[in-house]
């Protein structure tokens, strides 16, 4: 069976203005005014972003182009308005409070350069000599800072995972700050991430496309090199605002421009940043980037990827996909847990889930499993379904009001998953690295019934190929395989969740947080045996 999906063609406008903007980004070359080999169809693009005295901030753009290249960059500039004006609210005029310098380390207005071409107005806050540090004359608590953004859930949950464990075993003696980057700290159309996410993944083509192009070392450098041009400025306030002591990104779009800041401000000896990254087997090659004091990976396959990507032994430790430190408890009686969310203590259990915005084809495969787990010579059920919705509060409503021939509980959004989990048999879910890191602490065979293509396409043969579950999209075959799990194939399930069991890896969140607490310490020795000498 294929592990890929069947998609739909993308409408001709909005592959055309993709690749059209992708080789006016990529293509474009500069020309070196002194040369006297002209060519009329090279263009150069500088733009100018003025800020005198008592004036308002603009962006202006200049051109120089030969031949029909203004014609060009203006046809491709108005589509580009086009998507922006139909896929977001509004359109600022300008890029916040950006300004820039000409990176020779002056200014022409009443700001301070930093010589990396990014301007500091005393006004606004930032220091010239660079970010803040608590931990630099030894005060407490040590401050730490969760780099995330919203595309998936995934990443938030990560993030809040590491901020328990911190807690749990160290209490007061650490902050923990998560703040989604992007959104949170970067100017106009960078701060759009999430939405443009959400609206790319809805696309598989244009999700693919903009995937795999951007894979390239040359590519992805390239955009995080021109993107820190306009966000440098409001993201090293926004790390400012924290003054961390650690910095750790859980989003694979979250190491560059900020080391690019902490490598300009000469703090990459005095902030540990580390990455840790969230997806369990395909993954980006923006996740890696060789400053990272520490990589931390969930398995051996991302580990030879960070290796690839000229990371070295030292800097990559394989603990695991952190997940929220209640995993790590021992789990309740599963009858206990059952008779507490109202469903049958006998029975066997299969849990659907359709994530936190309870999407996918969670009624159909519920009703199929309804069917299925009746047997109809015995008049009885020989199974029941616990499903989550999420916040898809009017598919909980229908579920509901089915009239079903087994036991079926349906629960909105759910905070306690561990309950959830420990109480079933096997559980039906697509491939997001974390729900798959979560049933296998709790021994649960996993059927995956969809994926999102790039970093979830890896998830499925990680499950299948270790014996850990089964992948299907069709509801009949779902509740088909569930049915022989709960009668003829009993010893398939309970084989599956050995499997499961033997890849768990419980304690990687409590192990990251010491090995982060670890590193803390030493830079701290290191700094004090630095003032000593």
């Amino acid at each position: 069976m294929s592990l890929y999906n069947t998609v739909t063609q993308e409408s001709p406008f909005s592959l055309d203005f993709v690749s059209q903007f992708g080789r006016f980004t990529f293509d474009s070359s500069y020309r070196d005014p002194t040369t006297t080999d002209a060519c009329s169809s090279l263009l150069s693009n500088f733009s100018l972003f003025n800020g005198g005295a008592g004036a308002k901030r603009s962006v202006s753009l200049s051109l120089k182009v030969g031949g029909g290249g203004g014609f060009r960059f203006r046809k491709i500039l108005n589509e580009f308005n086009k998507a922006v004006r139909f896929h977001c609210e509004r359109i600022p005029i300008g890029f916040a409070s950006l300004r820039v310098g000409d990176g020779d380390g002056s200014d022409n207005g009443n700001g301070s350069c930093d010589g990396n071409g990014v301007i500091e107005d005393e006004c606004d806050g930032v220091e010239g000599e660079g970010l803040g540090l608590s931990g630099g004359n030894g005060e407490s608590p040590k401050k730490v800072l969760i780099l995330m953004s919203d595309t998936g859930g995934g990443h938030r949950a990560s993030a809040e995972a590491i901020k328990a464990a911190f807690y749990q075993e160290f209490g007061d003696d650490y902050q923990v700050f998560i703040t989604d980057l992007w959104s949170d700290h970067t100017p106009w159309p960078f701060n759009q991430l999430p939405r443009s996410y959400s609206f790319l993944v809805k696309h598989g083509p244009l999700w693919k496309m903009t995937y795999y192009g951007t894979a390239p070392r040359l590519v992805h450098q390239s955009n995080f090199a021109a993107t820190s041009t306009f966000i440098a400025r409001e993201v090293a306030k926004g790390l400012m605002k924290y003054q961390p002591d650690i910095i750790i990104s859980v989003h694979p779009l979250m190491q560059h421009v900020p080391l690019r800041i902490l490598r300009s401000k000469g703090l990459l000896k005095k902030i540990v940043f580390t990455t840790v990254v969230t997806d369990l087997s395909t993954c980006h090659p923006t996740w890696f980037h060789k400053l990272v004091t520490r990589c931390y990976c969930p398995s051996a396959e991302v580990a030879k990827r960070a290796r690839k990507a000229g990371l070295q032994p030292s800097q990559i430790k394989i603990f695991g996909l952190p997940v929220r430190p209640s995993f790590v408890k021992p789990v309740r009686p599963k009858d206990e847990l059952r008779r507490e969310l109202g469903m049958d203590e006998d029975l066997p259990a299969v849990l659907l889930m359709g994530g936190g915005e309870g999407m996918g084809p969670i009624e159909a495969t519920a009703r199929a499993l309804g069917d299925s787990l009746y047997d109809e010579n015995l008049g009885a059920p020989v199974g029941q379904i616990l499903v989550i919705c999420g916040r898809n509060k009017k598919l909980a409503n229908k579920l509901n009001s089915i009239n079903w021939k087994v036991p079926v509980q349906v629960k909105g959004f759910v905070t306690k998953m561990e309950e959830c989990m420990g109480a079933c048999d096997c559980i039906i879910t697509k491939a997001g690295p974390g729900t798959i890191a979560e049933a296998m602490i709790r021994g649960l065979p996993i059927i995956l019934n969809d994926y999102i293509a790039g970093q979830e396409a890896g998830n499925v043969p990680y499950v299948v190929e270790n014996g850990c579950g089964r992948f299907s999209k069709s509801p009949k075959e779902i509740a088909k395989i569930v049915a022989e799990w709960f009668g003829p194939k009993g010893y398939e399930l309970q084989q599956m969740s050995q499997n499961a069991l033997r890849l768990a890896r419980p304690d990687a969140v409590v192990k990251i947080v010491h090995d982060l607490h670890e590193l803390v310490r030493q830079r701290s020795l290191d700094a004090e045996y630095s003032c000593t000498a």
